[in-house]
């Protein structure tokens, strides 16, 4: 028998976002080295201000809804729980 561990999916993410300076905000897609984008999603607040910082702006949003930030901010992939780059954070959010 062929068992693969389940991924276990949260109904929530708290994403990453960059404010607009007109306004509003955008969530935060990232290159990786190989080329592709990457969406910032943590799965808890506390995750998120580990990664990112204690400043960091974010947007709680339903897994269910990943779709429709893909239509609107395009990523090759999902990013869970990463954390920055201490030269990436500045005043305790992404620079």
């Amino acid at each position: 028998m062929d068992l693969q561990p389940s991924v276990i999916v949260p109904p929530v993410l708290y994403l990453s976002v960059r404010e607009h300076p007109e306004g509003g905000s955008f969530p935060e897609v990232r290159a990786l080295r190989d080329g592709r984008t990457a969406l910032l999603a943590y799965t808890a607040l506390d995750r998120l201000a580990d990664g990112c910082g204690e400043n960091q702006p974010w947007a709680l949003l339903h897994t269910s809804h990943l779709g429709e930030v893909k239509a609107q901010q395009p990523f090759d992939v999902v990013a869970f729980d990463q954390k920055m780059p201490s030269h990436l954070v500045k005043n305790g959010r992404l620079a």
